[in-house]
């Protein structure tokens, strides 16, 4: 199934943060912050969120670490080539993604075996099913290892190529994360500095912890997200319904908190603890129910996660404020600039 944005724009050659905003003279949370707002687009600092939030809000952070998921293996051809690790399965297999130095690697097929530091990996098949695009694949290890420990002993951080060089893996963290699991940064909380968290709670902002383990990003237009594990702990569900039956605003930050409290939400909205894999798409056929505003970074054209935006906020609304991040200079990727989506209709 392909997810079709409606949003349309074009990311000008100058517009990806090459590095962390540290290396460029700015605090975690001195990126620049898009607020847009019904008719209104607000350019702001990310420190100034618990300026824009109401008292009664409520922040829902995802605290999954990111795990040093690339590694260096060599086919049984002979050729060398990277491999981002995705995920670990409940049956021991992982799902990879075979790389080349600026993309998938789709020179391989099942039964290929690939060899890293003290494991061999055999692709077994396409992931999530045969019909699915030939970009990941479930992976049989030889012998059988726990992923976790493995990624610390000889994983690096996974780098695409906008990135100016490999930065250590506390740069590609939250501050607030805890359990190891992700392939890639839930880099929308990244500027969420400890500072900024105290003063949000300060002011009356209640700030929720639930776990989603982000996979690899898709190179391919419109390929949806494939499934994901993720935890929404009865706490946080009792305060996203408390707060929806006060009238407040629920915000996610990031995809990966939406598509976890959405895979928990019934029609009405109301959300109930749960765990597991969720293979939920969050697009305009399936609207969201639970969120309200949704702090995001900046994702490139075509992507899915646009669809998803789309959902929580409006077509409309995701379209003024890409237009306005292009005109303003606003940076993309994981380590550039932040947007704060506040559909109309919710309390401000």
């Amino acid at each position: 199934m392909s997810v079709i944005p409606a949003t349309r724009f074009v990311l000008p050659a100058d517009a990806e943060a090459h590095e962390p905003p540290e290396h460029r003279g700015l605090a975690r949370d001195g990126v620049h912050l898009l607020v847009a707002r019904g008719e209104r687009v607000e350019h702001r600092r990310f420190r100034e969120l618990a300026e824009v939030l109401d008292l009664g809000d409520l922040l829902v952070v995802n605290t999954s670490a990111t795990l040093p998921a690339a590694l260096d293996v060599r086919h049984d051809d002979g050729r060398a080539m990277t491999l981002h690790v995705a995920t670990p399965l409940d049956d021991g297999d992982w799902v990879v993604e075979p790389r080349r130095p600026h993309g998938p690697e789709t020179a391989v097929a099942a039964g290929d075996r690939l060899a890293a530091s003290g494991v061999v990996l055999t692709l077994v098949a396409p992931y999530p099913d045969d019909d699915a695009p030939r970009r990941l694949w479930r992976a049989r290890p030889s012998p059988s290892i726990r992923l976790a420990g493995y990624l610390a002993a000889y994983g690096r951080p996974i780098a695409y190529g906008h990135l100016a060089g490999r930065f250590p893996l506390a740069d590609h963290q939250t501050v607030y994360a805890n359990e190891p699991g992700s392939a890639e940064m839930p880099s929308a909380g990244r500027p969420l500095s400890e500072h900024l968290l105290v003063r949000l709670m300060a002011r009356g902002i209640t700030v929720a912890p639930l776990v989603l383990h982000a996979g690899v990003s898709s190179p391919e237009k419109h390929e949806p997200p494939t499934p994901e594990r993720f935890v929404v702990p009865p706490a946080t569900a009792r305060l996203v319904n408390s707060a929806r039956a006060v009238g407040a605003r629920v915000v996610a930050v990031g995809t990966t908190v939406v598509r976890a409290l959405e895979s928990v939400a019934a029609p009405d909205g109301t959300v109930f603890p749960g765990h597991g894999w969720t293979d939920l798409v969050v697009a305009a056929h399936r609207p969201a129910r639970a969120v309200d505003g949704l702090i995001s970074g900046l994702h490139e054209p075509e992507a899915s996660h646009l669809a998803l935006l789309e959902a929580v906020a409006g077509p409309e609304l995701v379209g003024r404020a890409y237009a306005a991040a292009v005109a303003e200079g606003y940076l993309w990727h994981e380590f550039g600039d932040s947007t704060l989506l506040l559909p109309s209709g919710v309390a401000s």
